[in-house]
C-alpha cells in the first residue's frame, strides 16, 4: 500500500505564500508521478499541479498563472508545492495523489492514491 500525509496548509493573508508537502510512505517504488488537487467547499476536485516519476517535467493549471511550483525530493518520497501571490479564490483543502503509470497527468481517474488533504485559507 502507499500512504499519503499531506502537510504545510493553514491561514494566509492575500498575497503571502505557503509550503505545502506531501509525504509518500509504503510501496514508494510503485509511485511515478504525483499531483496537487484542490476542493474548495461546495466545488468538485480540481487540478493544481503534477510532476512526473523523474521530477524532471511538470504541468500546471492555467488559472495559477505561474504561481506555484511543484516539485519533489530526491528519494521520490516526498512531494512540495510552494503556493505564492495566494488569492482568497485558492482558498481549499488541497489533496496529494499518486499514479502508478509513467508520466504526468491532470486528470483525477489517474491517480490512484490520495492523501487525507491539507487546509488552505487565504484571507481578503
Amino acid at each position: 500500500q502507499v500512504r499519503l500525509v499531506e502537510s504545510g496548509g493553514g491561514l494566509v493573508q492575500a498575497g503571502g505564500s505557503l509550503s505545502l508537502s506531501c509525504a509518500v510512505s509504503g510501496l514508494i517504488f510503485s509511485v511515478n508521478g504525483m499531483g496537487w488537487f484542490r476542493q474548495a467547499a461546495g466545488k468538485d476536485r480540481e487540478f493544481v499541479a503534477t510532476i512526473d516519476g523523474a521530477g524532471r517535467e511538470t504541468y500546471y493549471a492555467r488559472f495559477l498563472e505561474g504561481r506555484f511550483v511543484i516539485s519533489r525530493g530526491n528519494a521520490k518520497s516526498t512531494v512540495y508545492l510552494q503556493a505564492s501571490r495566494l488569492k482568497p479564490e485558492d482558498t481549499g483543502v488541497y489533496y496529494c495523489a499518486a499514479r502508478i503509470w509513467f508520466g504526468y497527468s491532470s486528470f483525477k481517474n489517474e491517480y490512484k492514491h490520495w492523501g487525507q488533504g491539507t487546509q488552505v485559507t487565504v484571507s481578503s
